[in-house]
């Protein structure tokens, strides 16, 4: 994997705002099971929606951010996917584990192998929400650049919850406090490996190894575009709203 640039002076040495970095990880090993796969056998991050596979979709919005100082996917070993783009302007690791979270944790080690620092910012976003925006990456990097934990964008629960057993509604819940995690979330490299290492992986995103360690990560309103493509029908809704923007741009 390319070592990424060093700024003027190493920035391992220093917390300075002025030289910490921002970098995005896509964990992208997984096979999306509750999406089914198509005859070709393709991982849900890699159908084709609107045109090109949903990962692309999602790569072309944080390539678009000129302040992240580098992206690296992480793939499962032996997944040939990349190997046949003529080119790209972000790195691959095939260091993709048996859970989201060891995917994340290798990624990682090979963020700091390649030369990010602990204290850089990691931008964590899952492939699959392939309708993130630049504007979305810049509005969370924005409000969590001087935060003391990092934080996450989240949209505030709009129905209403209901708590089940048996197939069968036994209680209706308070939603005033209650939010949808959406991603990027966006952690020090260094927080986030000890707050991993300690959850295991059972965490299903980054904010609740966080939350595990005691600290309260920030919200930050997102949209209720940014979903994650899950289920089949997921598929036609997120072709139908990329095929919008770009008749819209």
């Amino acid at each position: 994997m390319t070592k990424y640039s060093a700024n003027t002076r190493d920035s391992r040495d220093s917390r300075d705002t002025c030289h910490t970095r921002f970098f995005a990880l896509l964990p992208c090993a997984g096979q999306g099971s509750r999406a089914g796969v198509s005859v070709s056998g393709l991982a849900k991050q890699y159908q084709v929606i609107a045109g090109q596979a949903m990962v692309l979709h999602t790569l072309a919005a944080f390539l678009a951010v000129t302040r992240l100082a580098g992206t690296l996917v992480v793939v499962a070993p032996g997944d040939p996917f990349f190997e046949q783009l003529p080119e790209r302007s972000f790195e691959v690791a095939a260091c993709g584990g048996a859970s989201r979270a060891a995917s994340v944790r290798n990624g990682l080690d090979a963020l700091l192998h390649a030369g990010a620092a602990p204290h850089d910012w990691v931008l964590v976003h899952d492939a699959a929400r392939c309708l993130v925006s630049a504007a979305q990456i810049n509005q969370l990097i924005d409000a969590c650049e001087h935060d003391a934990v990092g934080g996450l964008l989240a949209h505030k629960l709009p129905d209403t919850l209901k708590r089940e057993a048996g197939g069968r509604v036994v209680a209706t819940l308070d939603r005033s406090d209650k939010w949808l995690a959406q991603t990027p979330q966006m952690f020090r490299i260094g927080t986030l490996m000890q707050a991993l290492d300690a959850a295991g992986s059972a965490v299903t995103d980054e904010s609740s190894a966080i939350e595990a360690l005691g600290l309260a990560p920030k919200l930050v309103a997102g949209s209720a575009q940014n979903f994650k493509v899950t289920y089949p029908e997921d598929f036609a809704l997120a072709e139908a709203m990329l095929l919008a923007r770009r008749c819209a741009g």
